[in-house]
């Protein structure tokens, strides 16, 4: 692995390790990212492994959503559903990857950044990790079915309050939504917490995790596909609308 890689990709014992390397761009999200992460899961579908582990590096953001200058130059329909489609493509291989997806939040997981948390089996996450589903604030909506995630997550009513309002969830009401499975508690070492952690997993038989993550995303991809179409299309929609494109060139402007 180099450094100047924009994903670390590194199967250590049972664990595959991936790691979101932009820590200078708060690690956002590229289309070119998430086409290697959905590459490197596929590659190692068959590995004999029992859990794989998603984190950013740094410890400011797991990942602080879509590289927005990129996404600024999507300005057609067809350039849009393509986006939505290549980036909900890259992000169910982390949904029905054959052993449990853990993100580990080391930082802020917004936008497109938490639609790749939501995409995780579960997630952990740092004291002062946020999760913000905050495409309402630059008038849009989730793109790469985050918003289905959630509802899958929390259930209709919760998952509809918190994408209108668009805003940042704390760690401790994240706790309490069961977003989050575990908080590393303020001064303690992460990497150490993630791998304690880990240990409850790693224990178990491969045969177990397998057929357990199976009958879960059998689950997820019911909900996905009978939902997407309607999220795409209500995406699309809100993307070439001029109130997106004004929030847009504010938030670019910051």
């Amino acid at each position: 692995m180099a450094d100047n890689e924009q994903l670390l990709v590194a199967v250590d014992g049972d664990v595959l390790r991936l790691t979101i390397n932009r820590p200078e761009k708060r690690n956002a999200l590229s289309m070119a990212l998430l086409d290697e992460l959905g590459a490197a899961l596929k590659a190692h579908r068959h590995a004999p492994i029992k859990c794989a582990l998603l984190t950013g590096a740094g410890d400011r953001a797991f990942a602080a959503g879509g590289d927005l200058k990129e996404l600024d130059s999507i300005r057609t329909q067809i350039e849009t559903r393509v986006m939505s489609e290549k980036g909900h493509d890259a992000l169910d291989q982390i949904r029905y990857f054959p052993v449990p997806v853990i993100g580990a939040l080391n930082g802020l997981a917004l936008g497109g950044g938490a639609e790749l948390a939501m995409a995780c089996d579960m997630r952990i996450a740092a004291a002062h990790a946020e999760l913000g589903l905050i495409q309402a604030q630059l008038n849009v909506t989730t793109a790469w079915g985050g918003g289905i995630d959630l509802i899958n997550a929390v259930g209709n009513s919760a998952a509809l309050a918190i994408l209108c309002a668009g805003r940042r969830i704390d760690a401790t009401e994240a706790l309490r939504l069961c977003l989050y499975e575990a908080v590393c508690p303020k001064g303690e070492d992460f990497d150490q917490f993630v791998t304690d952690f880990l240990q409850v997993y790693l224990s178990k038989s491969i045969n177990v995790l397998r057929s357990y993550k199976a009958t879960a995303a059998a689950r997820r991809r019911r909900l996905q596909e009978e939902l997407m179409e309607t999220a795409r299309e209500g995406f699309i929609t809100a993307w070439m609308h001029d109130d997106h494109w004004d929030a847009a060139a504010k938030a670019l402007k910051k």
